[in-house]
């Protein structure tokens, strides 16, 4: 067993990385999407944060979280958000030939990994790091060419309220060499 430990810090900003079991492609199908856009806004109302990016990826997605002054509970957000979609999902995408004694005995599904990857925000450079690095993500795992081109994304939002321009992030463009944020 790992000894990580996790940064609760009220009010912090947050980056995530949610994987899928066993890296299914399964998060950009119409009914996921739905699912997960559902349990969040359902999440939202007991348990309130901001989505300051976002992006889903087929097998993973990333995002970025700020939590109210006096809340540091992320993990019960995500434990909601999870819970919520595998009850909707398991029937369509439950694979129980993938059970074992374990996922059995904790009583999970089949649809996400057990852990989560959360990185506590530290300033406005490793912010913006991490915000082009989400928004970016589709371009680095060879899904489009341009950012712009990925429909999954809050790039588009972004784009609107004029953070980005519409090319940012084209392969030919200034960001052709982006890496994962330290």
């Amino acid at each position: 067993m790992s000894n990580y430990r996790r940064k609760y810090t009220k009010g912090g900003t947050y980056f995530f990385t949610i994987v899928m079991y066993r890296r299914q492609k399964i998060l950009c199908d119409d009914v996921i999407r739905t699912t997960l856009r559902n349990a969040i806004k359902i999440t939202r109302q007991t348990h309130s944060f901001e989505i300051d990016a976002w992006v889903l990826m087929p097998d993973h997605l990333h995002c970025i979280w700020t939590l109210p002054a006096g809340d540091s509970n992320f993990t019960t957000r995500w434990a909601m958000i999870k819970r919520l979609v595998t009850k909707q999902c398991a029937v369509i995408y439950q694979r129980n030939q993938w059970l074992n004694r374990s996922k059995l005995k904790r009583k999970e599904s089949t649809l996400w990994q057990r852990r989560f990857w959360e990185h506590q925000i530290r300033d406005e450079r490793d912010y913006q790091e991490h915000f082009d690095y989400i928004h970016f993500n589709p371009v680095h795992h060879g899904y489009v060419l341009a950012v712009n081109d990925w429909e999954f994304s809050s790039f588009h939002r972004y784009v609107r309220d004029g953070i980005y321009p519409e090319n940012w992030g084209d392969l030919v463009g200034d960001y052709e060499g982006l890496e994962e944020p330290k």
